[in-house]
């Protein structure tokens, strides 16, 4: 019982502690970029167990599990209040989140949950504020698997100064229910995330404000992530925000381009649409094994913009083995030529190209690779020996 007593003080220690080496801060999951759906896109503050089962469900049925597809994360609003003992309990729309995780589980999936450092979630719901070991603790013993901390209103209790400390500190519980749970930081690039975010155990952090499902947005974050390229790697990534394929605001070709440039990012790949009600375009979007397999290459390097000539791009992803990815990007209005450059890749003469929306080998291609691409519209090729 002494030692049990003597547990918190030593955990707030920890916290306090900037010493605390960074590896013991790490969970040392997440070694490729998490996959999987949210449920904040599309559904927003109408999610519920049946919202979260269905789309368990249609992740198993559409394939999207055998692609790789692994959470299903409740986002903000399932939070109710806490009990005589201070424990957290989700609302009547959730009345049994142990049972719900089990569902999860059972269909080879992993469930994830949301929180906030501040009193309140964004949503007004209650926070992990001084709770944090015990919602650590509550969300082991569900049989949680993945947390997102949005920051919300950890403004109105901390200074900005104390962000790190702040998110460790989440760090440090979660490692303390001995349960494997990847950290999302969600703070919206505040502070420069990316040089510190792994060193508080973060797996991912996001790197900018929220996206919306338009190709302004989704092209004012996405095409501005290549200098944070340094501070990815395997088990520690840069999150430009979740995916909006399938949910109407773009057009297909939109998507494609949204889904290439998130794989080159090396991105988390969250799914935000409404899965069980997909288009078959949305479907083989989010089901491109080609595409999917420049995310979570193991080499785990981040892509970078390698040339910008007006609103054409080409970025390039180094790969395992050697091979490059390269999405040719038309940001314009107009059909463009885009042209790819082996020295750019640090290659030269010929290379086996393959065209990975067109799932087609190309042959051997020397010196350079060229195509039309339509507007808003990407060619993603893959360049090995």
């Amino acid at each position: 019982m002494r030692n049990a007593r003597l547990a918190p003080v030593l955990l707030s220690l920890l916290v306090l502690s900037p010493a605390l080496p960074a590896a013991a801060q790490r969970n040392h999951l997440a070694r490729t970029p998490p996959m999987g759906w949210n449920s904040w896109n599309h559904f927003a503050h109408r999610v519920n167990d049946r919202v979260i089962r269905e789309a368990a469900d249609a992740m198993v049925a559409s394939g999207m599990r055998a692609a790789g597809y692994q959470y299903v994360n409740i986002d903000d609003t399932w939070e109710g209040q806490r009990d005589a003992q201070g424990n957290i309990q989700p609302n009547a729309k959730f009345p049994d989140m142990k049972a719900l995780a089990d569902y999860v589980h059972s269909k080879g999936l992993k469930l994830g949950i949301y929180s906030s450092p501040g009193p309140r979630t964004c949503a007004g719901f209650a926070g992990s504020y001084q709770h944090e070991q015990q919602d650590a603790n509550t969300y082991a013993q569900w049989g949680i698997d993945y947390l997102k901390y949005d920051w919300c209103s950890a403004s109105r209790v901390y200074r900005p100064d104390q962000m790190q400390e702040v998110y460790r500190k989440m760090a440090l519980a979660l490692l303390a229910t001995h349960r494997p749970i990847v950290y999302s930081l969600c703070q919206y690039g505040w502070q420069k995330v990316w040089t510190w975010g792994a060193s508080v155990g973060g797996n991912l952090w996001r790197t900018t404000g929220d996206i919306n499902d338009t190709w302004r947005r989704m092209s004012q974050i996405g095409f501005n992530q290549s200098d944070l390229a340094p501070y990815a790697g395997p088990g520690h990534w840069n999150d430009p925000d979740m995916l909006e394929v399938g949910n109407g605001g773009m057009t297909d070709t939109e998507y494609r381009t949204h889904f290439s440039l998130w794989a080159i990012l090396a991105a988390p790949l969250i799914a935000g649409n409404d899965l069980a009600h997909m288009t078959p375009a949305t479907l083989a979007i989010l089901t491109n094994r080609d595409v999917i397999a420049v995310d979570q290459d193991p080499l785990g390097k981040q892509g970078t913009r390698l040339s910008q000539d007006g609103t054409s791009e080409v970025w390039g992803k180094p790969l395992k083995g050697g091979a490059w990815a390269v999405g040719l990007f038309n940001r314009g209005e107009q059909p463009a030529s885009i042209t790819v450059r082996w020295p750019q890749l640090q290659l030269a003469g010929a290379r086996h190209v393959r065209d990975l929306w067109a799932h087609k080998n190309l042959g051997r291609v020397r010196d350079q690779f060229t195509a039309t691409v339509a507007p808003h519209g990407v060619v993603m090729i893959r360049v090995s020996r």
